[in-house]
């Protein structure tokens, strides 16, 4: 049997080799301000350029994060020979607007970082990914959850066949997110902003399902339409492994007088061991560092359980950024590429089909 005991650093992202990585940002929201450069200046490679629509904003998050370039716009800012690789951190609306506004460039960077969802569309996903592979420029989607900590914790155990087969996976959602004001807008709304996550994480441990389940209704306290507030996922794979996904974004009426139980946890059964663990982002902006307990045949009925000081929010998003650079680094494909994660928007129209009344949908089919 494989030795069962993670090593202290199973949970962190491998780090490039070279600290002078010249990252341009656009955007200077909260999720820039507070998530990407808070971690990226702790991983060793700060941003060095900064643009914003509201160019005084952008000013006063370099300031407030030690960012030492401010550019009126993206094409100045593209126009800095120093700027390599650019990291868009915007609205999904505007996001292919402002990836093709680099694309078009004169000078395009070598690597670019976008947000997810990468489009709110399959096609105009995949133009996007066709665009930047044409220009040459490498594509990595910020799917940050594949690089919570717990979650590439048991990512080290699925690969190295601890838990044996895969059996039975399941995360579990009951938390009240803040939906942004561009929200409202989307043709959806749990499933391209939350549900993406779990999809995408189900598709890092287990590969791509078969078939796909879902049904989803309103969010009671959600006042504005939308069809996808509460979706229960379910995915088939062809090795007879099941996952599912509830992603309750109501969770009781917490915020209405009740007493409040929310978290994010998930669960994962396999022929030799299981393991279950905890996201501790419902609890931001207070920092809770996710966990794993584990348990494996013949251990004696011990429980495993290595803990950490790394939190999902902020210290994933180095992660994500890491990765682009080290393939950089290797001339290789980024871990999370715009290629493969046309399979996850693949999924999220799956389970919005699916949910629709369509009964179980063929994911294949779905990927086209």
């Amino acid at each position: 049997m494989p030795a069962a005991t993670l090593p202290p650093d199973a949970h962190l992202p491998e780090l490039p080799q070279r600290e002078d990585w010249g990252i341009g940002v656009v955007g200077a929201g909260f999720i820039v301000r507070d998530c990407h450069l808070p971690a990226y200046r702790e991983a060793g490679f700060p941003a060095t350029a900064i643009t914003s629509r509201t160019e005084a904003t952008a000013r006063e998050v370099a300031a407030l994060r030690g960012v030492p370039k401010v550019f009126p716009t993206l094409e100045a800012m593209l126009d800095d020979p120093a700027v390599e690789v650019v990291d868009v951190a915007v609205p999904p609306a505007e996001q292919p607007g402002v990836i093709r506004r680099i694309l078009a460039h004169p000078r395009t960077p070598r690597g670019i970082l976008a947000q997810k969802p990468l489009a709110l569309s399959p096609a105009e996903a995949r133009e996007l990914v066709d665009a930047c592979e044409a220009a040459g420029v490498a594509l990595q989607v910020n799917q940050n959850m594949r690089y919570d900590h717990s979650i590439r914790a048991l990512k080290w155990l699925l690969d190295r066949g601890v838990l044996g087969e895969p059996v039975l996976a399941t995360i579990e959602l009951r938390a009240i997110p803040h939906w942004m004001p561009w929200a409202r807008d989307g043709r959806s709304l749990s499933t391209y902003i939350m549900s993406i996550h779990h999809l995408d994480v189900l598709r890092y441990w287990l590969g791509d399902p078969e078939r796909v389940l879902a049904s989803a209704r309103p969010d009671p306290r959600t006042k504005f339409p939308h069809a996808d507030g509460i979706n229960l996922t379910i995915l088939e794979y062809a090795n007879g492994a099941r996952a599912s996904c509830w992603d309750d974004v109501w969770a009781g009426p917490a915020r209405e007088g009740a007493a409040a139980d929310l978290g994010v946890r998930w669960r994962f059964e396999g022929t030799e061991g299981f393991a279950k663990g905890t996201i501790g982002w419902p609890s931001w902006p207070r920092r809770t560092p996710s966990t794993i307990d584990y348990s494996v045949v013949g251990d004696a009925g011990r429980w495993r359980r290595p803990r950490w000081p790394q939190a999902w929010f902020p210290d994933a998003f180095a992660g994500t950024m890491a990765g682009l650079l080290v393939a950089l680094e290797r001339d290789a494909a980024p871990d999370i590429s715009g290629r493969d994660n046309l399979k996850t928007i693949a999924l999220c129209e799956a389970v919005l089909t699916a949910a629709a009344g369509r009964g179980a949908v063929s994911f294949e089919e779905a990927v086209g």
